[in-house]
């Protein structure tokens, strides 16, 4: 099965349609993941955009997709956090909390992480998605 988690750069970067490479995997992918981060950052966009409506009509649109698998922040989340947060203190390469969630949320459902933030590079064990998967 193929599958893959959009972090928030992801979806704007999709909704955008100028990449068609990412446009080519989301078609491809049986399973899109977000978890309840991302919808908080895309929210907080939206409601500080000009679009509001627009955009969150949109998104509820994405989210009903039948491929769309929304994740939810779990104690088992909360203990993925916690090791990816040790081990990036260890190499003194710590990254925004909300990127910390959307690791863990990989990591627990085993999902590659298409993002445009380097910074996810520092996580053990998470693979990213460059130009296909």
């Amino acid at each position: 099965m193929k599958k893959m988690f959009l972090d928030t750069n992801g979806y704007s970067e999709m909704k955008k349609a100028n990449n068609p490479a990412l446009l080519d995997m989301i078609q491809m992918a049986e399973v899109i993941g977000v978890n309840t981060v991302v919808l908080g950052e895309l929210y907080a966009g939206f409601y500080c955009g000009g679009k509001t409506k627009k955009n969150v009509d949109e998104l509820k649109e994405f989210l009903n997709s039948s491929r769309v698998l929304l994740m939810k922040v779990t104690d088992i989340t909360a203990e993925f956090y916690g090791l990816i947060y040790k081990q990036l203190r260890e190499i003194g390469k710590p990254i925004p909390t909300n990127d910390l969630w959307i690791a863990a949320s990989c990591l627990e459902h085993g999902f590659p992480l298409y993002t445009n933030d380097e910074h996810f590079s520092y996580v053990k064990e998470l693979i990213l998605i460059k130009d296909s998967f």
